[in-house]
């Protein structure tokens, strides 16, 4: 085994038994080091490269594999290739001069696990050293394994019904981000067309020049994105916050992306010029993808039962207390109503979601449960008076998703 990567075994181990890192996580489950001498084929039981312009996006890159001689591609100078030092190098490549989107005027290399690995909830991580300047757009994502075209001989789904779950992106300044930021971001269909949630993130120091790791914690219900320290999570996305009517579109198995694209003319980074790096280089360390130990079920206190007149905004809420093991990360918790025209909805305190509980510094927390009925007594589109109830439920990071970790009922009298 390299001595490097016996280093970073060690590096995981290490943090996996920190406070900090909320759940211990063991060796990689699956893994590319991307180790070798200088010339050492990519892994093609691990990788599989799209090629040509795929027409998206207002691109202008060609996609080569490493042996793709046509089209401005160049066996004797790879788009993708080990550097002999423990790293994957994808790099673009000027072979043209057009800004015209779909002209091919950049060679470039994506490389995908469709077809190799799908997998479905865990941790995954890439630590790699990015490239910027005019028309640059590395990224590191993952898209649903029923995406069409597919090779698991699944459904064809389209995108963004398949669900997209970006770990990171990066374009230039004038697009938002530059070198001192990137984003992460989620996107799936609903009934009004394509819906997305992300957010950037604003290194404190440093840039995305440097090696830094971009991963996110993926559960039932809910992802959790971070930078350089699963601790360090920035941005929470749950099934609650999807629009109403909708079906989270990340409870499936999914397969993962590496890119370099560049951008053309009405891009999102915009075209390359003149000061755009000649190759341009993303260094990848290694990507890696992790498994939860078993996180028990949470338990919950006794709740107060609710009794609120029909129609009423106050005295219809209850506070649930929650009991999980001391860094064992975050839950979900989501909740249905069985009375007719009601609804109900979950608040906690957690600053990053307020569907979920932060439990890697605590063992203990709250969440407000709240019942909301419809005007008036009886009668068409009302809530009738009578008996009904609440059911919570709560998902961990180490569940299936098939079932609840844990539910509770809260009893509801409407008068």
């Amino acid at each position: 085994m390299p001595q490097r990567y016996v280093f970073c075994l060690l590096l995981v181990v290490l943090f996996s038994a920190s406070p900090l890192s909320g759940q211990n996580w063991g060796n990689p489950v699956w893994s590319d080091e991307f180790d070798g001498p200088l010339g050492t084929p990519i892994d093609a039981a691990k990788w599989t490269f799209e090629t040509g312009i795929l027409n998206v996006n207002n691109e202008v890159e060609y996609y080569c594999a490493p042996s793709t001689s046509s089209d401005g591609c160049n066996v004797a100078k790879p788009n993708a290739y080990l550097d002999g030092n423990g790293h994957l190098i994808i790099q673009a490549i000027r072979v043209g001069s057009s800004t015209v989107p779909y002209s091919g005027s950049w060679t470039s290399a994506r490389m995908t696990t469709n077809g190799t690995k799908q997998f479905q909830y865990g941790r995954v991580e890439s630590r790699i050293l990015l490239p910027v300047g005019p028309g640059i757009w590395p990224a590191f994502w993952a898209l649903g394994a029923n995406f069409e075209p597919n090779r698991f001989g699944n459904p064809a789904v389209p995108w963004p019904t398949c669900g997209e779950i970006d770990y990171m992106e990066n374009v230039p300044a004038h697009g938002g981000q530059g070198p001192n930021k990137f984003s992460s971001t989620m996107h799936q269909n609903s009934t009004k067309g394509l819906f997305s949630r992300g957010l950037p993130y604003t290194f404190p120091s440093g840039d995305v020049t440097t090696y830094h790791t971009y991963g996110a914690i993926w559960s039932p219900n809910m992802v959790q994105f971070y930078v350089d320290d699963p601790a360090n999570i920035f941005f929470v996305h749950t099934a609650a916050d999807i629009p109403p009517g909708n079906t989270f579109a990340f409870n499936h198995t999914f397969f993962l992306l590496l890119n370099l694209a560049v951008g053309g003319d009405g891009s999102w980074p915009g075209p390359a010029d003149a000061t755009t790096p000649n190759p341009a280089v993303m260094s990848v360390d290694y990507v890696r993808l992790y498994q939860p130990s078993f996180v028990p079920s949470p338990s919950f206190g006794s709740p107060n039962g609710i009794t609120v007149q029909a129609g009423a905004t106050s005295g219809n809420s209850t506070v649930l207390t929650i009991s999980e093991a001391d860094r064992s990360g975050r839950i979900f918790l989501s909740c249905s109503a069985d009375a007719p025209n009601a609804s109900c909805s979950i608040s906690t305190k957690d600053a990053l979601n307020a569907s979920t509980l932060d439990f890697s510094h605590a063992s203990s927390g709250s969440a407000t449960v709240t019942f909301a009925s419809a005007a008036g007594s009886s009668g068409g589109g009302t809530t009738p008076t009578g008996s009904y109830s609440i059911t919570v439920s709560a998902f961990t990071v180490s569940g299936s998703g098939n079932v609840p970790d844990a539910t509770v009922r809260i009893p509801v009298t409407v008068h």
